[in-house]
Formats: C-alpha cells, sequence, structure tokens
C-alpha cells in the first residue's frame, strides 16, 4: 500500500473514531425531553444507608442543588444500594420525598443486584424509580462519564 493511501486511511479512522461516542456512554433521560448528557452539571450522588434522616438530608441537598443552579441545569442522579433500598418502597418514611424528586426531574436508580438480595420486586418501589443492574458499575459507569459524584 503506497504512504499516501495508508495516510488517507489513518485520517478516515482517526476522523471516525474522534467523533464516535466513549463505548457504553449512554443518553439518560432527565425530564423534560433532556438528556444528561445535554446538561453541563450532572452530579450522581450514593446512598446506601436506611436512615430516614440521612434520607430527607440528601433530599434537601437535591432541592437545595436545583435551586442554586437551576432545575433545567442540572442532572441529577441517585443510585441506591443494599439497605438504603427501604427507602425507595411506597411505605418508606422518604417516600414522599422521594415522589416530589422524581417530579422534579432526579432520576433514582435502585441496585438490582441489591434487590434481588432483599427479594425486592420492581413492582415495591416507588413510581418512577429505575433499575441499574449493579449499583456500583453504575456509579463507576457514570463517573467515566464526567459525572461528579457525592457520598453524603
Amino acid at each position: 500500500m503506497r504512504t499516501a493511501t495508508r495516510l488517507a486511511l489513518l485520517a478516515l479512522v482517526a476522523l471516525f473514531v474522534g467523533g464516535a461516542p466513549l463505548a457504553g456512554a449512554t443518553a439518560t433521560k432527565v425530564g423534560a425531553g433532556r438528556t444528561a448528557s445535554a446538561v453541563k452539571n450532572r452530579i450522581v450522588i450514593q446512598v446506601n444507608e436506611d436512615d430516614a434522616k440521612k434520607w430527607n438530608a440528601v433530599l434537601g441537598n437535591i432541592r437545595n442543588i436545583q435551586a442554586a443552579l437551576g432545575q433545567k441545569n442540572v442532572a441529577i442522579a441517585v443510585v441506591v444500594i443494599g439497605a438504603g433500598l427501604g427507602m425507595l418502597t411506597a411505605e418508606s418514611l422518604a417516600a414522599n420525598g422521594v415522589q416530589d424528586a422524581v417530579a422534579a426531574g432526579v432520576e433514582f436508580l435502585a441496585c438490582g443486584n441489591s434487590m434481588k438480595a432483599q427479594s425486592i420486586d420492581k413492582d415495591d418501589l416507588i413510581a418512577g424509580v429505575s433499575v441499574a443492574v449493579a449499583g456500583y458499575v453504575e456509579l463507576m459507569k457514570r463517573q467515566q462519564q464526567g459525572w461528579a459524584y457525592l457520598r453524603p
């Protein structure tokens, strides 16, 4: 193969690879037709405690973040793992606050592995809560995509 042809092929490959999204990158919906990738400020919060005070603090922090940055200017995802799953059920002390946050565009993800271990079904969760296959993998992927990570 001639040098000019090789250079042209390399340039084409570089152009193609450079414009491709990261492997595993997804466009997460964050309400009102927006995707998280279109929002500059993205925060993923890990919660793995079944403590109403902790949950109320997290929900208060979410409201404060949205107030400071503007609800449309921030994507917030809460990944719930282990003992924290109890707060995502309809009868939990945090249920009303979680429902309000979902209505305000906050994404809640329950760890599927934790759900299996605790025999929790999707139907047991508050409406609007999604399920991630593995909570820690979800946290890792979000961080790789540039999300800020918080663990209160």
